[in-house]
């Protein structure tokens, strides 16, 4: 069994914290003799001295500055621990399962599940990565609680999240970039293009413009992305997640006379509200939160 309890750990955290016996008795509302006797016991079942005490002020011996590092770790996952029971008592899911399409923008994604994480510690958070249908088939199939995916949902809930763009891109080297000239579909034909598999279980939905005779399917964006900067073909591809690429010049937008730029929209979806708990509502609510920030920011860019 502990020697000493956590009670004891708090009051010398307390005392540390405040600066003084006095100070810290108005922090913790407890009477200064309490303070110190807690912070006695404490160092009688430690056996070691927690602080020196020069008649002006305290300060921590070097064993008290080890062990307060400690101290205030402890007091933290106890602090995690009752929020988790917290939770548990106003009926907190142990697990959110979320299916992303992978062209959803990755920093507003890690920074929401970040906040929910921040919120409910303990919750356990399963990301599936999915293209195209893939999201719509695993919330269809129960397998996730929410879906962020380019297709609405005919039987559940459904909300416009936002707008992605796509351009079609080539090396610098390739044939269509060095023929010098605007574009048609028809040119295209004849070049290779990269398209990214459905990770539906029927991969049976297709997107983008598919008119290439030839044609290579990979399962993630970035293994296009390489292929394409390889010169081995072109692709539509997410304009903001290749952006580095395009600033880089390693990645050129062909120059297509119409229909230079594609535009999909993302959709935030799930089967029944009613059964969404505490974290799934707190994720819903956050990435409605920092999808409206960025339409703020981009707007005020534009105005400036």
């Amino acid at each position: 069994m502990p020697k000493a309890t956590l009670e004891q750990w708090r009051m010398f955290k307390a005392v540390v914290d405040a600066g003084g016996f006095n100070q810290a008795s108005t922090l913790v509302h407890k009477s200064q003799s309490s303070v110190h006797h807690a912070v006695n016991k404490l160092e009688e079942a430690l056996g070691v001295a927690l602080f020196d005490n020069d008649g002006r002020r305290i300060k921590l011996t070097e064993e008290g500055k080890l062990l307060l590092s400690r101290a205030t770790w402890l007091l933290e996952e106890a602090k995690k621990l009752e929020s988790v029971a917290h939770g548990l008592q106003h009926g907190v899911e142990s697990q959110l399962r979320i299916a992303v399409d992978l062209i959803f923008p990755a920093n507003i994604l890690h920074k929401v599940l970040d906040t929910v994480s921040s919120k409910y510690p303990y919750l356990r958070i399963e990301l599936i990565e999915s293209v195209l249908s893939g999201a719509n088939a695993l919330l269809n199939s129960g397998q996730v609680d929410l879906a962020i995916c380019p297709f609405p949902h005919p039987d559940g809930f459904t909300e416009e999240l936002c707008g992605i763009n796509f351009v079609a891109v080539a090396s610098p080297g390739h044939v269509l970039i060095q023929q010098g000239k605007a574009l048609t579909t028809k040119d295209l034909k004849t070049h290779r293009q990269i398209v990214i598999r459905d990770s539906s279980a029927e991969r049976k939905t297709d997107s983008g413009w598919l008119g290439a005779e030839q044609r290579w399917t990979v399962s993630h964006i970035s293994t296009s992305v390489e292929m394409i900067k390889s010169g081995f073909g072109f692709a539509w591809l997410p304009e903001k997640l290749i952006e580095k690429h395009l600033s880089e010049g390693s990645l050129v937008k062909l120059p297509l006379k119409q229909g230079s730029h594609r535009h999909a929209s993302l959709y935030l979806c799930f089967e029944d509200g009613e059964q969404l708990g505490p974290a799934a509502r707190e994720f819903i609510g956050t990435l409605r939160y920092e999808l409206m920030q960025l339409q703020d920011t981009q707007k005020q860019t534009l105005d400036a």
